[in-house]
């Protein structure tokens, strides 16, 4: 691939939706197959790249299917009580010391990673390229879902949260960096519409001193549209993509272990039949 004919990945978040991307990823993993210059994730879709680049086959789904379903991960009590629903800290300690991250691997990689995450101040994206220093920070940012996770994330005094609402599904991104070929994993089925909450009293009440952040989850169904129409009816680019079925089951929060395993199945075949068809057009 010269520089005017990239190809790069890029992997949509969605909590526990991730899930089909991990078992399409572990396919790729498992098929040795990376024809991407450029690997650019939000949220939940950036920590599955962190095991594909890694090459830590079934890392993700061993988070997804135990470690995310502990109670000292989600745990309503605790949230009604002032605590956070999702406890990031928890996670990402336990993990990184049971799981590590194979982290040479990822920043030595042929492949340019790039997470994306939303600045508190502006409201805005911003792509940070991970580091050995930086990149459990990096990734604890883009999943700082607001609310859920009552902090925001600070790197080099700047605050950030989940890069999932600024720019849900990164594909424009992919194109700024010079891909022309894309390929697009979804969280959520074709048909999906992402509505305008009427009102929305909690995002009001608890972002008053930081409107751009506020202003940007309000509208967030504007750009994960926008995004969507980009990927529909570009026809200067290369762009395939790859959503779960309309009977995919996992939820944002979703703790029910066979569903888990089922819908990551789902995403594995996916990607075994992806690898097929793509070996030569990326």
């Amino acid at each position: 691939m010269n520089n005017l004919n990239k190809s790069a990945l890029v992997v949509e978040g969605g909590a526990m939706r991730g899930i089909f991307s991990a078992g399409i990823l572990d396919a790729f993993i498992k098929y040795e197959f990376n024809p991407f210059d450029i690997c650019i994730g939000v949220s939940a879709g950036a920590n599955n790249l962190t095991s594909f680049l890694a090459n830590m086959y079934q890392r993700s789904y061993k988070i997804y299917t135990d470690y995310s379903l502990r109670k000292d991960f989600i745990n309503w009590t605790r949230f009604l009580k002032g605590g956070h629903l999702l406890d990031l800290d928890w996670l990402w300690d336990t993990t990184l010391k049971e799981i590590p991250i194979e982290v040479d691997r990822i920043v030595n990689s042929k492949s340019k990673f790039y997470v994306g995450v939303t600045e508190v101040k502006t409201g805005r994206i911003k792509y940070l390229k991970p580091t050995v220093q930086n990149i459990k920070m990096v990734l604890k940012a883009s999943s700082c879902i607001p609310i859920f996770y009552r902090d925001f994330i600070k790197l080099d005094d700047v605050y950030y949260v989940d890069g999932g609402i600024a720019d849900p599904i990164p594909v424009k991104e992919a194109v700024n960096q010079g891909a022309k070929k894309i390929l697009v994993l979804r969280s959520r089925p074709y048909s999906y519409t992402m509505k305008q909450k009427r009102k929305d009293f909690i995002t009001h009440l608890m972002f008053t001193t930081h409107p751009k952040l506020k202003e940007s989850i309000i509208k967030r169904h504007e750009t994960y549209q926008e995004s969507i129409d980009f990927i529909r009816n570009n026809k200067e680019l290369k762009i395939i993509e790859v959503n779960p079925p309309e009977t995919f089951k996992t939820k944002r929060l979703t703790k029910e272990f066979e569903i888990l395993k089922n819908d990551y199945q789902i995403g594995f075949e996916i990607g075994e039949r992806l690898v097929n068809q793509l070996n030569n057009q990326l």
